[in-house]
């Protein structure tokens, strides 16, 4: 058993031998003991993005924490499950550091994990080296930096076609700006999820980027499936909206299980997703390999991409 294999089956150990009370304890202990700066930077960012509850020593609220806590005891065993399913000691070194961040607020396990930046943002070409006609679904498309990010890495002969989907409709215009030098690429202004309907739009008032969809308030947007939507053969989809992306992969299970299409999916916006969007891959389809790539920050982690990449 090499390095990675011992720090990560000993902490699962660990946090299995805790009750929930002692495990609760023992990380809002650790959270106390910070630098000042660093509980008041982590207390902002929970505040700015309400993903993964609240968290104010001065108020006693320790939401995230406690959310954090449920989530290890019912579920280690399938983060057991995923580190054994990851691919490459990068991957599993990413996953051990995010449960020790959790922990113990270690910051630097999971700074060693950021992915270098010669690389884009989902774009690792140790991954994926070459692409060729691909029919790129990027959802979540935002300004169309993804979509650029993808062009420029692998050249402008690498796709047949693009679909964007985006639902902020004060973002489309720039988004349309942005790709308007490019041909074969087509604007989408609809929610996408597991079924077609409609569905509302909450807009984050802190950054326009997090808005998310609720099912009762905000603003009325049409919602559809990538199965329902796009009848063309998928070879790649992007996904980064804001946690929907579970119910966007139940959306687009024929495609996964019949064509099975290299999937970059952003696991970061709520606890469970690292484990349950690679089950719920594996269970549409076992010709895939998964990694894990990093492109947040050494403070907690965001922007971890769960990369699914077809086996031949």
């Amino acid at each position: 058993m090499n390095f990675v294999d011992e720090k990560f089956y000993s902490l699962v150990k660990e946090i299995d031998g805790l009750s929930f009370e002692r495990l609760y304890n023992k990380i809002v202990s650790n959270f106390k003991f910070l630098p000042s700066n660093y509980k008041n930077i982590l207390e902002e960012y929970f505040k700015r993005f309400n993903f993964w509850g609240s968290l104010c020593e001065k108020e006693g609220n320790f939401q995230e924490i406690e959310l954090k806590v449920n989530v290890l005891k019912r579920n280690l065993k399938d983060f057991v499950w995923l580190y054994k399913k990851l691919e490459d000691y990068s991957s599993k070194f990413l996953l051990f550091s995010i449960l020790r961040n959790w922990v113990y607020y270690d910051f630097t396990s999971l700074g060693q994990t950021i992915s270098p930046k010669c690389f884009k943002h989902y774009f690792d070409l140790n991954l994926i080296g070459n692409c060729r006609s691909e029919v790129f679904v990027d959802v979540g498309a935002y300004v169309g930096d993804s979509t650029i990010d993808f062009i420029k890495t692998f050249g402008k002969d690498c796709y047949k076609k693009i679909y964007c989907y985006e639902i902020t409709e004060g973002i489309i215009p720039t988004l349309k700006e942005n790709l308007k030098t490019y041909d074969k690429i087509e604007i989408v202004s609809k929610a996408v999820g597991q079924k077609a309907g409609k569905i509302f739009l909450s807009e984050n008032l802190n950054d326009i980027s997090a808005n998310r969809t609720t099912k009762n308030c905000g603003k009325s947007v049409p919602l559809t499936s990538l199965d329902l939507d796009i009848k063309e053969k998928i070879t790649m989809i992007k996904m980064d909206i804001e946690g929907d992306e579970e119910k966007a992969v139940k959306g687009a299970k024929t495609h996964i299980a019949n064509e099975c299409p290299k999937l970059l999916l952003s696991v970061y916006h709520k606890n469970e997703d690292y484990f349950k969007l690679a089950k719920l891959v594996y269970s549409y389809n076992k010709n895939y390999k998964f990694y894990l790539r990093n492109y947040g920050s050494n403070l907690y982690p965001t922007e971890i991409v769960l990369f699914a990449l077809p086996k031949t």
